[in-house]
């Protein structure tokens, strides 16, 4: 069975959790693909897509490993790769977990920026990136704001011209007669 490549890192069931996904099918599904509830080792969520999940991690950090071995010149053996594609993965659960309880804890269901920052509060570098790209999406979602009033007032006052037309042709009509 042929797994998906990154210029050759495979990404083939057995890649060194302890447990394998169902099939390459079931992992490399896509995000649409359906997900049920299950029960396999492991899993935080008891979601079958963890599998999926743990997979895409696993063929990133390959495809990263790869890029740095060739700058570098060094060279990832399989059991590192899967070792810091666990380590990521472990370490994302944790933050979702944390994000999740900070977004509780101000009687939120959802998690913003806000809590994002908070996460990333221990990483000045991290924060400020997040910081500034957070500002930027605001900006982008004002100015969109602002493009869409302009288009409908245009549109509404587009309407109002044509009615005022309309309503001096009619008189203009009825004065001829």
């Amino acid at each position: 069975m042929a797994g998906r490549a990154c210029a050759g890192i495979s990404l083939e069931p057995g890649w060194g959790w302890g447990h394998e996904p169902a099939s390459l099918d079931a992992v490399c599904a896509g995000p649409d693909a359906p997900l049920s509830p299950g029960s396999g080792p492991g899993s935080r969520s008891g979601w079958v897509g963890d599998n999926r999940l743990k997979a895409a991690v696993h063929y990133t950090v390959g495809c990263l490993c790869q890029e740095v071995a060739e700058d570098k010149d060094v060279q990832f053996s399989k059991q590192t790769i899967a070792a810091i594609s666990e380590i990521t993965f472990r370490q994302c659960d944790n933050f979702a977990k944390d994000l999740e309880m900070f977004a509780r804890h101000a009687k939120r269901s959802t998690v913003t920026t806000e809590d994002v920052k908070l996460l990333a509060r221990r990483s000045n570098s991290l924060l400020k990136y997040i910081t500034q790209k957070s500002e930027e999406i605001t900006s982008n979602n004002m100015e969109q704001k602002e493009k869409k009033k302009k288009k409908s007032s245009a549109a509404k006052g587009g309407r109002a011209a044509g009615e005022q037309e309309a309503a001096v042709t009619e008189s203009e009509d009825s004065n001829m007669t």
